[in-house]
């Protein structure tokens, strides 16, 4: 190799490097992207997997952006509910006092059959103290096969998904989140 091409080379290579070795990402939007990615990844865990349920991003009944892919790596309680459903209202005090004795536990709610300004009223009346997310458009709920309100659905921190139909009793939602471990 004659000297004029190894300084050619090696030009090219520092000007490869230089376009890509930085990481970083001058288009604000896609860096903005890259940083939320990287802020879920290691939420979860580092190359932890997320199944394709908890693949979703949606808006809470306050307006704060949710990653479900957040929830990996954790024991997670889904708890499906509807501000006009009648077992709803009943089983509210129930899964609020379990989100309370469990803080090992992330409880979510996910609200649906009705408006935001409802959905904000039946969390605040229950005193629920986890984010529901406001499923107007029932995107979430068909990731998970709920069709009726309530329902829960049990995610073990290894991401094996649990999804059961109808209100729990006390004792049997408590048998279910230690089954989580």
């Amino acid at each position: 190799m004659k000297i004029g091409q190894g300084v050619l080379l090696l030009a090219a290579a520092l000007l490869v490097t230089g376009c890509v070795g930085s990481g970083e990402d001058t288009n604000p939007a896609v860096a903005s992207s890259a940083r939320s990615a990287a802020q879920i990844s290691s939420s979860a865990g580092p190359g932890a997997p997320v199944p394709e349920p908890l693949r979703f991003t949606a808006r809470t009944v306050d307006g704060a952006e949710f990653f479900g892919a957040s929830l990996v790596g954790k024991p997670v309680v889904l708890w499906f509910w509807a501000p006009g459903c009648p077992d709803c209202r009943t089983e509210a005090p129930r899964v609020a006092e379990a989100a309370r004795t469990h803080p090992d536990v992330q409880f979510v709610g996910v609200a649906a059959g009705d408006q935001i300004p409802a959905m904000r009223a039946f969390a605040a009346d229950h005193a629920l103290p986890f984010a529901s997310i406001a499923d107007t458009d029932g995107s979430v709920s068909q990731r998970f096969r709920v069709t009726d309100h309530p329902a829960f659905v049990f995610v073990s921190k290894y991401t094996e998904v649990d999804t059961v139909p109808g209100t729990l009793s006390e004792p049997e939602l408590t048998a279910r989140i230690a089954s989580l471990d």
